[in-house]
């Protein structure tokens, strides 16, 4: 059976950035790394990045921002495009955690049936999100 994995902006920040690799969880390393899983980052991960990267929160990133296919391909991930019906679901799901990205990654692993790779605690009250750390 193969694994999709959705990863979380800092997971997919972490893992195409040979320096930061060490910070992976080992699990998610693992699912990482596993030929057989499924790794997926989402187009709302790169306009994170683009958009911090932009006001000079992530300068360590620059490859990353500036050669986002290459970091995505990199590591033999695909990207997940946000659909309408996502959008809807991120804006109106009852959560209370308001920043927009985490919204759409978590309606995005939700309706993909996508496990969420990230130690980010907010996503432990995500309704219906599996999370892997």
């Amino acid at each position: 059976m193969v694994n999709k994995y959705l990863l979380d902006t800092h997971t997919f920040l972490w893992a195409a950035h040979e320096s930061r690799v060490f910070k992976l969880g080992k699990d998610a390393k693992a699912a990482i790394e596993d030929p057989e899983s499924e790794l997926y980052v989402s187009s709302a991960s790169i306009f994170e990045i683009s958009n911090k990267y932009r006001k000079g929160k992530l300068p360590e990133y620059k490859p990353i921002a500036e050669n986002y296919l290459e970091s995505l391909y990199g590591l033999e991930a695909k990207e997940l495009p946000l659909d309408w019906a996502q959008a809807n679901l991120a804006g109106s799901m009852d959560w209370s955690h308001r920043d927009p990205f985490d919204r759409m990654l978590a309606a995005q692993a939700q309706t993909e049936g996508m496990t969420l790779i990230t130690c980010d605690k907010v996503f432990d009250d995500a309704p219906n999100v599996d999370i892997l750390w």
